[in-house]
Formats: structure tokens, C-alpha cells, sequence
């Protein structure tokens, strides 16, 4: 019986390239066995002139490509991946194209017919039913029938500073879709004039950079990066005020011991404090600001993973 597996199908993604690109093919893996360079569930856009998100494999991803956008109608397509496309895998995978020119009308799962028999698979209905009460995600594909999840919402990030580690962090993060993040700094000049993800990102400029913590909401995780102690400081005891959902604040361990004492002054108690984590970052990973980066987004990305909300773990990382 196949087993649901993979990640979700994320309609959002596939409802802003229809926007900008009118047509969309979306390539997605629903089987594979022996040794694949993607799993089931990884997929791609592919529109005239450009693609996002990848299935890996290189002359896999090239082929599956170019033929996307020549359908007029989904298709099955059971590939080997050995000399034929000149890569040494061993293993095999099934994929489905599907051409788009409007989103489906589907809300927590997507069902289709791609090929083979009319009656709907036993495996899929199960399978909706896990879906619809929310015992699982992902995708099953069983006779010519695919189920997938729709993906949920993606997770509010506030950054905080258009510094070398706030622009890092922003590159790091804002490919991995997992994530829509609000960029905040006290002018637009300190963002970079060309962000790759700006569908991803909304970049706020505030005079007043603490005043902006009322608009963000409580469910939000956030990371503190500002060129000022005093605007980091303000923050925090803003944020605590506030709400939120994680927050991470960089600096040395002696900067922390004084923002505690300070925070607490303000009236808030150590274990209020105490659920802003700073340092932030992996410190055997070191200080660069791409290193730093690596740390929080492992972490952050590992919080959404196992739906533990403990915050952003790090030691030592000095500003």
C-alpha cells in the first residue's frame, strides 16, 4: 500500500508565478526507488526563459525541463537514471508534469487523475481522510491517482537590521521558502538594491525602528541585528511587551548579562528574559557573517521541523 511521503504542494508558490509568468509546468517526484538524488514530494516550476525550486540530478532536472512546458496535458514519466541521461545513480524515479494556467481550486488537499483507471484508488481515499483531520502531509500516488497536502502558511520572521549578518541570514533564508520574512532597518538604502527572493521578503524603512514591533504579530519569530545596543535593547523590551513566538538577539555573553539586568529594570521577569536567546549562531561554525547565518537558519528551520518553539540556540558570537 503506498505510504504517504514527501513535502507539501505549495499552491502559494505556484499562484505568484502564474502571476509573473502566465504559464507554469510544475515537475514533481512521486516515486523513487534505489538511489535518487531528490525525494518524493521535491518539485519545480518551469515557465518560458526560467524555473524555481529543483529536483536534482542535474541532466534529470534539464530533461524534465525541457520537455515541461511542450505538454498540453499532465503526464507520467518513469525514468531510469543511468547512461541514458549520462549520470550514475543506480536508481529510478516517477515524475509528474502538470501545465498550470490558472492555481486549482483546493484547500487542504489536491486530487487529480493523471493517468490509468477512473475508479479512485483505495490508498488515495485513506489517505484524504488522514489529510483532512490532519494526522499527515505530503503526497501519495497510487493507479494513475495523486494526492497532495496543500502546504500551510509559511512562518512570520521578523529581521531586524540590513547589516552584513541581517543581509546574510536574509540570503540564507529566504530560498527556503519556509519563511516570510519582514526586513526592518531605519532607511531603504541599507537594503540591497536586488533581493533574488523579494517575493518572500517585505522590506519595511522606519525612523523609529522599535516603533515597528507593535505591527508584528505575536506568532512571529524574530532576530535582532541593529547597528545600535540602545535599538537592540528597546526591542527586546518591546518584543516582550508584545509577544512573540521566538526571538534571537546577536551579541557576546557580556552584552546579554547587561541587557538582562536592564530588561528587568524595565519590569520584566528572568524567565521572560530568559525566552530571548543570544547569543546567537553555531560558534564552532565561527564569526563570519555567512557562518553565523548557517547557525540561525539551521536552527530556525530545525524549530519548524520538529515543532519545538524553543528559540535560537548559540554561544559567543560577539558583535
Amino acid at each position: 500500500m503506498p505510504e504517504v511521503t514527501g513535502v507539501s504542494f505549495d499552491i502559494d508558490t505556484l499562484r505568484e508565478a502564474l502571476t509573473h509568468h502566465g504559464r507554469v509546468a510544475r515537475v514533481v517526484i512521486v516515486a523513487h526507488s534505489g538511489s535518487s538524488p531528490r525525494e518524493s514530494g521535491a518539485s519545480m516550476l518551469v515557465w518560458d526563459g526560467g524555473q524555481s525550486g529543483t529536483i536534482g540530478g542535474g541532466a534529470l532536472e534539464l530533461e524534465a525541463a525541457r520537455r515541461a512546458l511542450k505538454l498540453n496535458g499532465p503526464i507520467v514519466s518513469r525514468i531510469p537514471l543511468g547512461p541514458a541521461l549520462g549520470q550514475c545513480c543506480g536508481g529510478a524515479v516517477t515524475l509528474v508534469t502538470e501545465v498550470f494556467e490558472a492555481a486549482p481550486d483546493a484547500r487542504n488537499f489536491y486530487i487529480r487523475r493523471i493517468e490509468g483507471r477512473a475508479e479512485q484508488p483505495l490508498s488515495i481515499d485513506r489517505a484524504v481522510a488522514r489529510m483532512r483531520n490532519g494526522s499527515e502531509s505530503g503526497l501519495v500516488f497510487d493507479n494513475g491517482w495523486l494526492c497532495e497536502s496543500l502546504k500551510g502558511q509559511r512562518a512570520p520572521l521578523w529581521v531586524w537590521g540590513a547589516g552584513h549578518v541581517g543581509r546574510a541570514i536574509v540570503t540564507t533564508l529566504a530560498p527556503t521558502d519556509a519563511f516570510d520574512i519582514t526586513w526592518v532597518d531605519s532607511g531603504a538604502e541599507r537594503f540591497p538594491k536586488h533581493t533574488e527572493a523579494a517575493p518572500r521578503i517585505d522590506e519595511l524603512a522606519a525612523m523609529n525602528i522599535p516603533d515597528a514591533a507593535k505591527l508584528a504579530p505575536t506568532d512571529a519569530h524574530h532576530l535582532i541585528l541593529t547597528y545600535s545596543h540602545a535599538i537592540d535593547l528597546e526591542l527586546c523590551h518591546r518584543l516582550l511587551t508584545n509577544g512573540f513566538q521566538s526571538a534571537g538577539l546577536i551579541g557576546s555573553a557580556t552584552k546579554w548579562a547587561r541587557f538582562r539586568s536592564r530588561l528587568n529594570a524595565l519590569g520584566h521577569t528572568d524567565a521572560q528574559i530568559s525566552r530571548i536567546r543570544c547569543p546567537i549562531g553555531q560558534p564552532a561554525l565561527g564569526k563570519h557573517p555567512q557562518a553565523i547565518a548557517v547557525g540561525v537558519a539551521s536552527e530556525l528551520l530545525m524549530t519548524l521541523q520538529t515543532g519545538a518553539q524553543s528559540g535560537l540556540l548559540g554561544k559567543d558570537v560577539a558583535v
